[in-house]
């Protein structure tokens, strides 16, 4: 694998996946940081919608935590998947989901940075695909723990990015009608 497949999406092998934004863990979070990823979640979403990029949703116990943010929630083709394990991977609809794509770049966005999100990371690692850690479309309740959550990832070899980068990165070149679309979206 060359530099530039490691570091750079591409539309037809990207997959983009929300983890967990589910109500009942939201109110623990912080509401300033929670507003701004929820914005790059939904700028995420709205350009997987536009440059046709499958996008799934996990929902951690919903039971106990509630459904994905209505917010979010509008935005998907397809409902969310529930799980218990913390890990996406431990979910076989989740998996079962994501290899009927044959897509090798999985695009990561959610909460907890250092819970769900990292152990899902480090199992997609795993099996072999290439993950782009999306920094500020990811939380924690706290910063410290968000913070751990990237250097790990980073460390196991994930790429930490952001929304800005990945939207540029998926569409490649300028001038072009969607381009002209969703860079109004990062404006």
């Amino acid at each position: 694998m060359g530099i530039k497949d490691k570091f750079f999406l591409d539309r037809d092998q990207a997959v983009l996946v929300v983890v967990d934004v589910q109500e009942k863990l939201c109110r623990a979070m912080d509401a300033e940081w929670l507003e701004k990823l929820t914005g790059n979640i939904s700028i995420l979403l709205e350009t997987a919608k536009e440059l046709q990029l499958p996008a799934f949703a996990t929902e951690q116990y919903v039971k106990g935590l509630g459904e994905t943010l209505p917010v979010l929630k509008e935005k998907l083709a397809t409902p969310a998947s529930e799980k218990m394990s913390f890990s996406c991977c431990g979910d076989s609809a989740f998996m079962a989901a994501l290899k009927q794509q044959k897509r090798k770049q999985v695009i990561i966005t959610g909460m907890e940075t250092h819970v769900c999100v990292l152990q899902t990371v480090i199992e997609l690692l795993d099996a072999g695909y290439s993950v782009h850690l999306v920094s500020d479309a990811v939380m924690s309740r706290k910063k410290e723990n968000w913070q751990v959550g990237l250097g790990v990832a980073a460390a196991a070899g994930a790429v930490v990015t952001s929304t800005e980068a990945a939207l540029f990165q998926l569409l490649k070149v300028a001038g072009t009608e969607e381009f002209k679309r969703l860079s109004k979206l990062v404006r």
